[in-house]
């Protein structure tokens, strides 16, 4: 039996407006530009969707885990009403100091959709705005793309000055969906005409090389 594919996608900066004191209620929440669109189009193939978010609010007493919940759950209709679909959300609690697992860039999250879903991560891609996202995504072995939203551009220039090259970069959420259609088609047109070319398409490898300002991903 085939494992599935799965688009993890971080929460804040990547569906929804980063805050830096914490999106702490559903009148804080608000959807990025595009976003529904790009999870309607998720909705509409056989990629498990999965959010993973870390949420330290909860340890820092700045919200309760039944308000997170709450968040996600009005989250997940508005998504639903709008033709999109997320399959789980995954988040974590906790403090950076406090060593755990689910934390990211650890991999936690991630184990435990794996198991969920019967996900190959090494045919999966992750979508996040920050070093953590990247990271996750090479240890558990996916795809890494980072959108400039969010955190995005700040972080993307702390990415190349700690030597972590290899990643997508891409505008937003509807743009990584496209990257990642496009990568899709390209490696299953190379796969059937066994063709020694690259999977990335012309539009795709330009946006890379220009992002990264080197000829690596």
């Amino acid at each position: 039996m085939n494992q599935r594919r799965a688009i993890f996608l971080d929460r804040d900066g990547v569906l929804n407006v980063n805050r830096p004191d914490h999106v702490k209620a559903w009148d804080e929440f608000i959807f990025l530009p595009g976003v529904l669109t790009a999870l309607r189009q998720i909705a509409a193939s056989d990629f498990v969707a999965v959010v993973t978010t870390n949420q330290s609010a909860i340890a820092r007493g700045k919200m309760s885990a039944a308000t997170l919940r709450d968040i996600h759950a009005r989250m997940l209709g508005e998504i639903e009403r709008a033709g999109g679909r997320i399959d789980a959300v995954q988040f974590c609690p906790h403090l950076p100091e406090d060593d755990c697992n689910c934390r990211k860039p650890r991999p936690g999250m991630y184990q435990r959709a794996v198991e969920q879903f019967g996900i190959d991560p090494t045919r999966s891609y992750v979508v996040g705005d920050a070093l953590e996202d990247i990271v996750a995504a090479h240890t558990i072995g996916a795809h890494p793309i980072l959108v400039l939203t969010g955190r995005g551009q700040a972080q993307h220039t702390r990415l190349l000055e700690n030597n972590h090259g290899d990643f997508v970069v891409v505008a937003d959420l509807a743009h990584a969906v496209e990257w990642i259609w496009n990568h899709d088609q390209n490696r299953h047109s190379d796969q059937h005409c066994h063709s020694e070319q690259s999977e990335e398409s012309p539009r795709a490898t330009e946006e890379i090389l220009r992002s990264a300002q080197n000829d690596k991903l």
